[in-house]
């Protein structure tokens, strides 16, 4: 596709305007998040690995069940 046919599409990644980890409560530059809306920075996310991560590849989102992946696939 050239520029101009790719220009009125939709990406399939998106980038958050703002993030704000709900652990911290503390605006991020990033944070790992979840469709249903929970957000994680990786202060946070580094504290709570324990429980949320067992093979580092992937992290179950604490509100709503879902595995996410950290990117890393």
């Amino acid at each position: 596709m050239s520029g101009s046919q790719n220009a009125g599409r939709k990406s399939k990644w998106r980038r958050l305007e703002k993030y704000v980890c709900v652990a911290c409560k503390k605006e991020q530059s990033f944070c790992w998040s979840c469709p249903c809306g929970f957000m994680i920075c990786w202060g946070c996310m580094k504290e709570n690995y324990w429980g949320m991560s067992c093979n580092g590849i992937l992290w179950t989102c604490p509100d709503c069940g879902a595995i996410r992946s950290f990117g890393n696939d």
